[in-house]
């Protein structure tokens, strides 16, 4: 297909979208959902993958795509026989795939964001399609995509989260009741896909990357790829890239982005924000980024207080709220919406979530906690842990983490069927520190084991952590299937003897 015609595929009610070949490599729910879309636009779609729920598979034959139950790490002989004008790629395939490679030497290959927002204009409540607003991060990305979303929300505008937050953007731009802004929580893995040019290329409202630690590189190949697949949030922002102070990394990448003139880089600090930032000045949080009289002034957007009573007073949890707000003051939401929104808010399950507290100790599921720098937030929430850790690290090294926590722990229960390195890590940096390994095979058995060998060394006034810094699927459905069942383990073994007391925790009041 010659690249004016694609080039000209910048809308819903272009032409060219009927009878355009396209492959989707991929059928989870991202892909389906580009299925589904392309479909709707008159396209000859065919979806491949290993394989797929029955009842999408099912699905795709009723809306009219065809489905090719095939591996994808060779290069499928269909899609050889398919020559398609387009590849839409699914964001869990990584670029060194066989099918991936193969599309990218032999088509035009797009990820589900940049086909978004070409068919964004589907439904406009306004003037024009709704703005995006995107954010990014190792850590974070969801509480602040909700948070954000709240406070647009409460600022009387209708407002959505989507992207890797699990509601595809593209169920999103269909919406027949449209939205006033799109908040799109963005993966590296769909950053990676992301063009930066063309008319393709996401023009965000504003834009943020929370913080920046080594994650997925097993994925992206590298620390470097990693970095320069998050960078790719700020490129052609219109009115504010959002920035970690504390983070220089973020702050380089603000400073080597092509954004629209005018844009401003606005920083969130925990301490007391310069003049165009936002932070926080003894209890409260201020916005000095957008206010006329910004060099003598600032706003209040709301208290610790506040803060405190949503179980969003945590240091980590706090940085959240300061980048959202930011985010939102870029499109001038008040105030008064921001506080009304924090004061509304309870974080989702499994970040610094309270399970239980009996006997003086107090058992906290952090299972979210994916990777060392998430865990990173939690162990430096709690004065005395006793650590639930492990699982697959997805090619990050612990060591860093063991050797700054591991001396002060009162003890370390280790989960995972990759549990060398943290065994190892703290032979190194802590090798007196009680270490009790789960050695259970089956799922059912890991965590009532892994509960038991925690109690066992927990003492009165101690936290007991599940804070894995690693991924779950080795023996787990999901972060939340770990979670769950960490949290079914504990009241099991407490038999009824806890209570609620939920004083000075930093995640969500039951």
């Amino acid at each position: 297909m010659s690249a004016d015609r694609l080039a000209a595929l910048d809308s819903w009610y272009a032409e060219g979208w009927k009878g355009l070949r396209v492959a989707v490599l991929g059928l989870g729910s991202t892909g389906f959902s580009v299925a589904d879309t392309l479909v709707e636009l008159g396209s000859d779609v065919t979806v491949y993958a290993p394989d797929g729920p029955a009842d999408t598979v099912e699905l795709l034959d009723v809306i009219g795509a065809r489905f090719e139950r095939t591996s994808l790490d060779t290069v499928p002989a269909a899609l050889e026989q398919q020559a398609p004008d387009v590849v839409v790629v699914s964001p869990g395939l990584p670029p060194h795939n066989a099918s991936v490679r193969w599309s990218v030497e032999h088509s035009t290959v797009w990820g589900d964001i940049e086909l978004a927002w070409r068919v964004r204009d589907k439904v406009v409540r306004g003037p024009v399609a709704a703005p995006w607003v995107t954010i990014t991060g190792t850590n974070g990305k969801t509480t602040t995509t909700q948070l954000t979303t709240a406070m647009f929300e409460a600022g009387g505008l209708r407002a959505v989260s989507c992207g890797n937050i699990g509601v595809p953007v593209l169920d999103v731009v269909r919406d027949p009741d449209g939205f006033d802004v799109l908040v799109v929580e963005l993966s590296s893995h769909q950053l990676h896909y992301m063009p930066t040019t063309g008319d393709g290329a996401v023009v965000p409202l504003a834009s943020a990357c929370l913080n920046i630690a080594d994650d997925h590189l097993e994925w992206h190949g590298s620390a470097e790829a990693y970095r320069a697949a998050k960078a790719k949030v700020y490129e052609r922002t219109v009115m504010a890239c959002v920035y970690n102070v504390t983070d220089e990394v973020t702050r380089h990448m603000v400073e080597e982005a092509d954004v629209v003139e005018g844009c401003r880089a606005v920083g969130f600090t925990p301490g007391i924000p310069a003049p165009g930032d936002v932070g926080v000045v003894e209890d409260v949080l201020c916005d000095r980024a957008f206010t006329e009289d910004r060099r003598s002034s600032a706003l209040e957007l709301a208290t610790v207080a506040d803060l405190e009573a949503s179980g969003l007073a945590s240091p980590h949890m706090t940085m959240n709220v300061l980048a959202a707000a930011a985010l939102a003051r870029a499109a001038s939401v008040p105030p008064s919406a921001i506080r009304s929104a924090v004061q509304g808010f309870r974080a989702d399950h499994h970040r610094t979530e309270f399970v239980a507290s009996a006997d003086g100790v107090t058992w906290v599921d952090d299972s979210k906690a994916t990777n060392p720098h998430a865990a990173t937030a939690s162990l430096g929430a709690f004065d005395k842990v006793v650590w639930i850790v492990g699982g697959l690290f997805k090619g990050v090294d612990i060591d860093g983490l063991v050797e700054r926590f591991g001396p002060d722990v009162r003890g370390v229960v280790v989960i995972g069927t990759d549990r060398a390195p943290v065994l190892e890590a703290f032979a190194r940096h802590a090798p007196g520190v009680p270490v009790l390994q789960v050695e259970a095979a089956d799922t059912d058995g890991v965590m009532p084991e892994a509960v038991r060998h925690a109690a066992s060394v927990a003492r009165p006034g101690d936290t007991v952590l599940l804070a894995p810094a690693a991924a779950s699927f080795d023996q787990f459905g999901s972060y939340a299937d770990r979670g769950e069942r960490f949290a079914a383990a504990v009241h099991e073994h407490l038999g009824g003897n806890a209570d609620g007391d939920t004083d000075g925790l930093p995640g969500e009041r039951p």
